[in-house]
């Protein structure tokens, strides 16, 4: 069968693959909604004296607000994917930078940097509807107009820095090293990203907030034991100016090998007891010793591998650029289109990426409850559900498809489990 006689089945796959996933999109919301909804009236039993009525329908609120500012925006990208697709967006866009008569891959970085900045600009009012709206009426949002400018210039600039080389080494892999080129562009991206995890804590985070030394005090004492009697080496305790631009708390690592990092928000250090920061923390070092990262990051790897497989199969496939609504072949084309639609073809192994992470909190769960107190990690996770304004009663069905965590009353209930078979206190 002629290329030219697939294009149209290739639209049509699209298509439905697009629209399903919009409805799928669509009709979990409904029901995460409605869930929440018929919730609200009451606190669950299980929360009922650590969480009052008004902060639990406040998360409700919350929730439902982010589900209904989503369906709106959720469409709007949907209407500019097809607008860059089908709509003709990336040929014509391809037909401006054609007439700066530049070279092939010079070529494809204007156009990647052209993309970028249209994107970049197509998502502001999301952005700035998130932020000064809707966290702003919750009372989360911390972000002035000048941190939010800042930020933007130095996402633009660091973007331009990093990501338009990293394009160019791509296009020049795709344009010079014969068919097998996606062994190579796919061994090139993975150095970059590895290098970038390593470089992140100590160079590219520090230029969006500052990370000071976690200060002498009890906090530090019990971070410290932990760490020691658990045989975690890090390269140092740091606390996030976190409360500059948003009043969520959390905690996490950073980097890999001797650059490893531990940062705690500094809201989150503000929020919580000694012991809970602590149990925070048990939790944390869990992913690390049940080696969830290094899963993670071979998982990323070997997708990564299989996606530059597959384009390299549609990189001289006239019915994939045609099919996708892009008429000029070329490398450029080929990325950007590949990179647009990839995800309306793997949207639905998100619940299986979802189970596996939800997995992953519970073995992390347990791993702190054997090595700080489950009663702390609970506390500690409901005062962090209830300044954070996080629903406690998701769809169950919304949450097994989406949640990389498992939903409040289920995992509290494991973590009290946990406590009566004397795993822990």
């Amino acid at each position: 069968m002629a290329q030219e006689s697939l294009a149209p089945i290739v639209t049509k796959m699209f298509l439905l693959f697009l629209f399903s996933k919009a409805l799928v999109e669509a009709w979990l919301d409904m029901k995460n909604r409605g869930h929440i909804l018929n919730c609200s009236e009451e606190v669950p039993e299980k929360f009922q004296d650590k969480i009052s009525l008004e902060d639990h329908q406040k998360a409700a609120d919350y929730s439902i607000t982010k589900i209904k500012t989503s369906k709106f925006f959720k469409f709007v990208d949907l209407v500019i994917m097809l607008i860059w697709t089908l709509g003709g967006g990336l040929e014509s866009l391809n037909t401006i930078v054609s007439g700066l008569a530049l070279g092939s891959i010079q070529h494809g970085v204007v156009f990647f940097a052209a993309f970028a900045l249209i994107n970049m600009l197509l998502g502001l009012p999301q952005s700035l509807y998130t932020t000064f709206v809707i966290e702003e009426r919750y009372g989360f949002n911390k972000t002035t107009s000048k941190i939010f400018i800042t930020d933007m210039i130095k996402g633009l600039v660091l973007g331009s820095i990093i990501g338009l080389p990293i394009i160019a080494g791509i296009l020049w892999i795709m344009e010079g090293l014969g068919s097998i080129w996606w062994v190579y562009g796919w061994a090139f991206l993975t150095v970059i990203q590895f290098f970038l995890i390593w470089l992140y804590p100590t160079v590219i985070a520090p230029l969006f907030n500052k990370f000071s030394p976690l200060e002498e005090g009890e906090v530090k004492e019990r971070v410290l034991s932990l760490l020691e009697r658990t045989g975690f080496q890090s390269k140092g305790l740091f606390v996030m100016d976190a409360s500059m631009r948003s009043a969520h708390g959390n905690a996490y690592f950073t980097g890999f090998g001797k650059n490893k990092r531990i940062v705690f928000f500094d809201t989150l250090i503000e929020t919580l007891d000694p012991d809970e920061v602590e149990s925070v923390l048990a939790h944390e070092l869990g992913h690390f010793k049940k080696k969830h990262i290094i899963k993670q990051l071979v998982k990323g790897v070997v997708f990564s591998l299989i996606g530059f497989w597959i384009l390299g199969l549609c990189l001289n496939s006239e019915a994939f650029f045609q099919g996708h609504g892009v008429q000029t072949m070329g490398t450029h084309l080929a990325l950007i289109l590949f990179m647009m639609v990839s995800g309306a073809y793997t949207f639905f192994l998100t619940p299986i990426s979802a189970y596996v992470s939800r997995k992953y909190e519970f073995e992390a769960d347990e791993f702190a409850s054997q090595n700080a107190k489950a009663s702390r990690l609970i506390s500690a996770l409901v005062k962090m559900y209830k300044d954070n304004a996080s629903t406690l009663t998701p769809d169950p069905t919304y949450s097994a498809f989406y949640h990389s965590h498992p939903p409040a009353l289920i995992r509290v209930q494991f973590l009290e489990d946990l406590i009566k078979k004397g795993v822990s206190s």
